[in-house]
């Protein structure tokens, strides 16, 4: 594998290689291209990363989060359900956190879209409509900034 000038590191406690499958289910264009017992080199959507099997002493917090560029709301969807099942969680405004404990913002691109159209007014009823969401709803964020 070619490393990138920057590459995600994740530390694990011991589940590298689950992790590094379960995100290669999730997304497309992805793949485990080197495994050991101690690291795992995997791409998703071009992106190299590296993960850790480094045992329990460093945990995921929200300091750090992957932010995913959704095209629609079927991506968004998929996305947040695989990424939320099976002990991940919800939180506000399209972040979420998996199994493994690691941070995710699931966004539309509309979202960056109407935030660039908008006008004053505009803009505070479609951020008060993004703050009672947690996983971003396209529709309702279009209907927000609606006149």
């Amino acid at each position: 594998m070619k490393f990138q000038k920057i590459t995600p590191y994740l530390w694990f406690d011991y589940q590298a290689k689950d992790a590094a499958e379960f995100y290669c289910t999730i997304f497309k264009n992805s793949r485990i291209v080197a495994s050991s017992p101690l690291i795992v080199q995997f791409e998703i959507e071009g992106l190299h990363f590296m993960a850790l099997n480094g045992g329990p002493k460093f945990k995921f917090n929200e300091s750090v989060s992957f932010f995913v560029n959704c095209v629609d709301q079927h991506e968004i969807d998929h996305l947040w359900n695989a990424l939320t099942e099976n002990g991940g969680s919800e939180s506000k405004c399209g972040w979420c956190r998996d199994k493994f404990g690691l941070w995710w913002q699931i966004v539309p691109e509309r979202l960056m879209e109407l935030m660039r159209s908008s006008n004053e007014a505009q803009s505070k009823k479609l951020m008060e409509a993004l703050l009672s969401m947690d996983r971003i709803v396209i529709e309702d964020l279009e209907n927000s900034v609606k006149v």
